[in-house]
């Protein structure tokens, strides 16, 4: 049986952004039809409770395809030559459970996640948002810079990260690819007044936004950071916004920004209006003032890397990229 492997570059030479948000689209109408099965991640916590190793499977009836992605988390990466999500999506048909393709997980979770985060921009921001805040300077930073680009006609692009070498050398690189400012800022609480759109993607396990900061109109991205334990939005930018999340499932069992709040007792689960999908569908109203903020809540889910995947995997064989490799030999052989 021979399995195609999709490396990490190719997969950035075959991914677009728009294509992802495409891609991304369409995974979620098919999670709002009821055409995929989902179970939750399954997460291993290392000791001490700050890398784990995640499990994610999922089918798509619509594309008739299947797949599990496993992938480590290890936040403190940062700074050093290894990614903080690493691991790889296994791509299988669904007539008789073939193995297709071997993927790098890296490069496809950065990607999709972004690209979630650019689809939610477009339904849930104003049109003429324009005014963009990134909290945090690492790979999430890049990807969710093209995405918002890709969603609305950014002029303006402000950067807060908790290491201000690391926000400089960000905004440097950024400015002079997109020929629009993007400037460093030293203080979180500049950085973010006046923004039409925020991009929270650290990996900090407390708030890094406040509700005192944000004006009305403003529409958030919060896709940094996971767990039941850990946020980056405070309380009361949750209470204030109108909240959207990837997956209602998800959200109750994984997403702090959440979880900690509806403990504390100042919300309900009715405090999330709808899933993204739903938004898309027109089951769900998504905006419904200028004056209102907008929340979406990302976790990340198996379908959309199964949905990546699947693009990619097709893109490739169309484009004759990646490399065949021949895994085990004959049933019947000796």
């Amino acid at each position: 049986m021979k399995i195609l492997v999709l490396n990490q570059d190719e997969i950035k030479e075959l991914l677009t952004m728009e294509e992802c948000m495409a891609a991304m689209e369409k995974a979620l109408l098919a999670l709002n039809a009821g055409d995929v099965l989902l179970p939750l991640r399954q997460v291993m916590w290392l000791p001490g409770k700050q890398s784990a190793l995640a499990v994610m499977p999922a089918f798509s009836n619509e594309s008739k395809s299947m797949g599990v992605k496993v992938l480590s988390v290890f936040p403190g990466n940062l700074g050093t030559e290894y990614d903080s999500h690493q691991g790889a999506i296994l791509l299988f048909e669904t007539d008789n459970g073939k193995l297709l393709s071997v993927l790098d997980a890296t490069e496809i979770t950065a990607r999709r996640t972004a690209a979630v985060s650019g689809v939610a921009t477009r339904v849930l921001s104003r049109p003429d948002a324009c005014d963009l805040t990134i909290i945090g300077s690492g790979v999430q930073a890049h990807q969710h810079l093209e995405a918002m680009m890709a969603a609305r006609r950014i002029k303006r692009v402000r950067v807060w990260s908790r290491t201000a070498a690391n926000a400089e050398r960000f905004c440097n690189r950024e400015s002079a690819r997109y020929g629009i400012p993007v400037e460093p800022i030293a203080d979180a609480k500049e950085a973010v007044i006046g923004a039409d759109i925020i991009c929270t993607v650290t990996s900090s396990r407390t708030p890094v936004l406040s509700a005192d900061w944000i004006w009305s109109g403003a529409h958030i991205n919060a896709i940094g950071t996971y767990g039941p334990g850990a946020r980056e939005i405070d309380t009361a930018t949750v209470v204030r916004s109108r909240l959207f999340v990837d997956r209602r499932e998800s959200a109750m069992n994984e997403a702090g920004d959440f979880i900690i709040p509806r403990n504390e007792g100042v919300i309900t689960e009715n405090h999330i209006l709808g899933e993204l999908g739903e938004v898309l569908a027109g089951k769900t109203p998504g905006r419904t003032s200028p004056q209102e903020i907008t929340l979406f809540k990302s976790l990340g889910l198996a379908i959309e890397d199964l949905a990546t995947a699947q693009h990619l995997y097709d893109k490739a064989l169309l484009k004759g990229m990646g490399t065949w490799v021949e895994l085990g030999g004959s049933r019947h052989g000796s």
